[in-house]
């Protein structure tokens, strides 16, 4: 009878922290940090399947770079690859905790086209975490943004 209560509180406990976590993911954002818009300070995962992205860029299905001096094009592109490679796996945008971006040549000119452009695949009030880094160069001289990122699919 022992075994079977120490048993039935472990299941409890599994029971009651699924139900606090509200399910395989978790964002988080506490107040005491700046929540600007489009990213979650925090992504908790509790379970589901993992889907590690490759970095993505403005290649298209050719290996033609698109838009060679246009960062909106490259990053409207580097974001059609990163939805066509999640749906690939099982998943969607909707499944990103956590995404990374790559910058050549940051500035607040491209800092507002990637706003506007992550705007239209990235939408819904919970957001993925996310690291914005402006970099010196990337795998060519005409690549202006590299886009990676990690899904869970619940």
């Amino acid at each position: 009878m022992k075994k079977f209560q120490i048993v039935s509180v472990v299941l409890l406990m599994a029971l009651l922290c699924a139900a606090q976590s509200g399910g395989p993911v978790r964002y988080v954002n506490p107040p005491e940090v700046f929540h600007p818009p489009g990213y979650s300070p925090a992504v908790v995962v509790n379970g589901g399947k993992l889907v590690y992205l490759a970095g993505q860029v403005g290649l298209n299905a050719h290996g033609e770079m698109i838009g060679k001096d246009d960062f909106g094009a490259q990053a409207t592109q580097a974001f059609e690859n990163l939805k066509t490679v999640l749906a690939a796996a099982g998943s969607s945008p909707a499944h990103l905790v956590k995404r990374n971006y790559y910058v050549v040549g940051l500035d607040d000119g491209k800092l507002k086209t990637l706003r506007e452009v992550r705007g239209r695949y990235v939408t819904g009030t919970q957001p993925p975490a996310s690291t914005l880094v402006g970099v010196q160069a990337l795998f060519s001289k005409d690549a202006m943004i590299e886009l990676e990122a990690v899904a869970v699919v619940p």
